[in-house]
């Protein structure tokens, strides 16, 4: 049958993945790094990824589709569910049980780590860690916990660690820390970092991201939280280069 369903620019996805988190009938993936309408017969024709693309790369297009299929989309639902309820019946994961670290001040903590040639006999002094919270990944951290109560709040794109040497004692350090990369984890984070940054008396907001076109979808969601929270609070955003240097 000849009807309305979306069509995807691939020229223009820079694979953000935000659609993907706005379809609630599950027909767009983001697969090989390009959003992907997976099912016609998931569809609905009504577009709420629409909007929902930074880059405008979503259309309405007519053309021979299958029918949508409602009954398809909840075994489909119900399936993700049944697998998600699987894996909670098994046990929370204990990688997403709620922590806090305490840092000691040392003697080292000041420390500039330095990479020595292979050959050198130099002892390295160790690096201490700074951060101070559990867990990081914004799709496991609770929407309230203690430690979010009058935080400095830290939203990082989750290459920024590896990517600039001294980013705990520059950025996680006095922070609380959530990271994320909407390419791969393929979310729309906006209502949970409104909902943490509303709900627990966030003091500030600082976000890093890289610079690729994929990290503005981080900057974008933590954005929209802010504006969304009502909140006039401090922010900032850093910006790395990929080879570690701050851009701005």
């Amino acid at each position: 049958m000849i009807r309305k369903v979306i069509q995807i620019d691939e020229e223009k996805c820079n694979g953000c993945g935000i659609c993907a988190g706005a379809c609630h009938e599950g027909a767009i993936e983001v697969i090989g790094g390009k959003a992907k309408l997976v099912r016609d017969d998931f569809c609905d024709g009504l577009g709420d990824c629409l909007p929902s693309c930074p880059q405008g790369a979503i259309s309405f297009v007519e053309r021979e589709a299958a029918a949508y299929d409602e009954a398809a989309v909840e075994r489909n639902r119900q399936q993700k569910e049944a697998f998600a309820g699987g894996r909670r019946a098994a046990g929370q994961c204990p990688g997403s049980t709620v922590r806090t670290f305490e840092r000691p001040t040392t003697s080292a903590e000041n420390a500039v780590d330095t990479i020595a040639p292979a050959h050198a006999s130099t002892v390295a002094i160790p690096v201490p860690s700074r951060l101070s919270n559990w867990p990081v990944q914004i799709k496991l951290a609770p929407t309230q916990a203690p430690y979010f109560e009058g935080a400095d709040l830290l939203i990082a794109a989750d290459c920024c660690a590896f990517s600039y040497g001294n980013f705990h004692a520059d950025f996680i350090r006095d922070r609380i820390c959530l990271i994320g990369c909407p390419k791969l984890d393929g979310t729309d984070y906006s209502e949970k970092l409104t909902e943490i940054i509303t709900g627990n008396g966030v003091k500030s907001v600082t976000i890093t991201r890289m610079k690729v076109p994929c990290c503005g979808g981080l900057e974008r969601m933590a954005i929209e939280a802010l504006r969304a929270s009502g909140k006039l609070i401090p922010w900032q955003v850093v910006t790395f280069s990929l080879d570690g240097r701050i851009l701005d």
